[in-house]
């Protein structure tokens, strides 16, 4: 035979791939092994070889066409030789295509042929120029994306940075109520608020990505720290930076409320009105009660006060003076800028033993900004005007107050008045001062005067007379006055004193302030609670806006205490009621009425 003849079908393949070097040539591929004697058909290995790929998309997402690198690595693999490993540009080099049909993916040049360049020329073989490589048989549809990619963009308001915000499960009910009011609820700090987004997104996002708690560097708690700090020190803790984080337009809210209970043992079912009237838009941060004449029990008043305010609020402190309560409480989330408390009483009976008449008052200071509230009850009587002079003298010398606290500003304060020696004071009570006038002149201003104008009452007002003769209160202001006398009425109704001795109505239960600076307090409310009527008096709220500055380290902290026994009785009373309404209600819903 010839000797073309003899030539078997691999040297056959390879003279047939036998190539010019003076003309282009196809990429290298990969020798395939040689057949053994019980290796498989070559067809049917070239038809696995170029069997119909799926699409790009589909390829990289089907586990059985793409092959782990880590598990290729495994692999026990024959050194390389020429004519089995396929040089590419890029340094990588291609398996054999047996490896392919194990499940592993084809060498990447193979895979796509759109990388730029030429392909390296075998030994001894050139390239003309301007003459590009033919493509392999194996040829991937070039990757789409579904869609056009988002811009890249830093602006927080960006859409595609929007878009991943997402609101977790727990707070479902968040998104109930405008963003502002969201806002106002739940974020003072105004550094935070300066980089939000004002949209229904990002707000309805913002309690499952954003934190009221500052994430706090090594390097900041490495610095040291003084005890004396300046109130500008960075860190400090009630300091400007944590008074801005807090309350950035520095003010804080604060509600006063005084009331004579004539000693009653049944307390109002309520006193939602008395805290939280209806025509106020957000709650305050402090709220001040003093009674005079309080109820026998006086534990009972104060759980009573936190079951209305709820678990928003705790009872910083209660002092007493026999019948003369008075009772703090703070948002729960302030107490930790608080000073410790301190309370003095002062009798202004002639025995000391007797307590029905006088004042208890309680100083502390929050942030740099001390706090003075006195609620006192002065002597009876409609001409005894001197007495209850005698009676402001008395508890201005005597009340000690403050023992530990540091004074903010020592160079304005005297000795002799304890109104001094505070920022801001809050003096309220009954302070038993009349109307000179008789009972009948007094019902026909009223008859006549049916609406808020008292102008014509008040010219009658002993308080303000001896307040501007500068005989009493001296340097106190009162806001003013819109609404009828407090005292005296017939208990359960709205009609002034029936009995023989005819009372004349008066304004005896008042609130007076005065503050170190000028304009530290602003009023926002002042007026009485008509819908109390289980005592002779109506109670008396104001409603204020005051000034807070930064302070030093060297005031000693309160470190958060409150009373846990009232807190936790008044959570349960809140929690048994609640039952008790939604019982009510099923029982209402689940009546059915039978027809004869």
């Amino acid at each position: 035979p010839s000797s073309e003849a003899l030539l078997n079908p691999e040297d056959e393949r390879n003279k047939a791939t036998t190539i010019s070097p003076y003309q282009p040539h196809p990429p290298f591929l990969p020798k395939p092994p040689s057949m053994g004697k019980g290796s498989k058909n070559p067809m049917s290995e070239e038809k696995i070889r170029g069997r119909k790929l799926k699409s790009s998309q589909e390829s990289l997402t089907d586990p059985t066409e793409t092959g782990s690198s880590t598990d290729s690595l495994k692999e026990d693999r024959a050194p390389p030789t020429l004519g089995s490993v396929t040089s590419l540009k890029n340094g990588q080099t291609g398996g054999s295509p047996s490896d392919w049909v194990r499940g592993e993916s084809p060498p990447f040049r193979d895979r796509c042929s759109s990388l730029p360049g030429e392909d390296e020329c075998l030994h001894g073989q050139g390239c003309l120029a301007g003459n590009k490589p033919k493509p392999s048989k194996i040829i991937l549809s070039p990757l789409q994306p579904i869609g056009a990619f988002p811009p890249l963009e830093n602006s927080i308001t960006s859409l595609s940075l929007r878009s991943t915000n997402r609101i977790d499960r727990d707070c479902l009910d968040y998104g109930r109520g405008s963003p502002a009011e969201r806002l106002h609820r739940n974020f003072s700090d105004s550094r935070l608020l300066d980089t939000m987004v004002l949209d229904s997104t990002s707000v309805n996002s913002m309690k499952s990505t954003l934190s009221a708690l500052n994430p706090i560097r090594p390097k900041d708690v490495r610095n040291r720290s003084f005890l004396e700090g300046s109130v500008l020190g960075s860190g400090a803790l009630l300091g400007a930076e944590e008074l801005d984080r807090y309350f950035p337009d520095r003010h804080v809210g604060i509600c006063i409320a005084t009331w004579n209970m004539q000693g009653e043992k049944g307390l109002p079912s309520s006193l939602d009105d008395l805290l939280l009237p209806t025509d106020m838009e957000f709650a305050q941060d402090f709220y001040i009660i003093g009674v005079q004449e309080g109820c026998p029990d006086r534990r009972e008043w104060e759980i009573r006060l936190q079951e209305t305010l709820g678990p928003f609020y705790v009872m910083l402190y209660a002092a007493a003076h026999g019948v003369l309560y008075l009772t703090i409480f703070m948002r729960r989330d302030l107490i930790w800028f608080c000073s410790e408390v301190e309370h003095a009483t002062v009798t202004t009976r002639i025995i000391s033993q007797i307590k029905t008449k006088g004042a208890v008052g309680v100083g502390f200071t929050f942030f740099g900004t001390s706090f003075l509230f006195i609620t006192s009850h002065f002597t009876s009587g409609d001409s005894k005007v001197y007495e209850r002079i005698l009676d402001y003298n008395k508890i201005i010398e005597a009340l000690a107050l403050p023992r530990c606290l540091p004074d903010t500003n020592p160079y304005r304060s005297v000795a002799s008045d304890v109104t001094t020696r505070f920022d801001e004071v809050f003096w309220f009570g009954d302070f038993n001062f009349r109307l000179s006038k008789d009972r009948h002149g007094v019902d026909a201003i009223l008859n006549e005067h049916t609406g808020t104008n008292m102008g014509s009452l008040l010219q009658h007002d002993q308080l303000h007379k001896e307040m501007k003769d500068g005989s009493i209160f001296k340097g106190f202001q009162e806001a003013p006055i819109h609404f009828p006398p407090t005292y005296k009425f017939d208990i359960g109704c709205d009609v002034y004193d029936t009995t023989s001795k005819q009372r004349t109505p008066s304004y005896t239960d008042r609130i007076l302030f005065r503050n170190r600076q000028a304009d530290d307090i602003k009023v926002v409310k002042y007026t009485s609670c008509s819908s109390i009527k289980t005592s002779d008096h109506r109670p008396v709220v104001g409603m204020f806006q005051v000034k807070l500055r930064p302070g030093r380290d060297n005031i000693p902290l309160g470190a958060g205490q409150f009373d846990r026994i009232v807190y936790l009785e008044g959570i349960r009373r809140r929690m048994t009621r609640e039952l008790k309404r939604r019982e009510v209600v099923m029982k209402n819903q689940s009546a059915v009425c039978s027809i004869s």
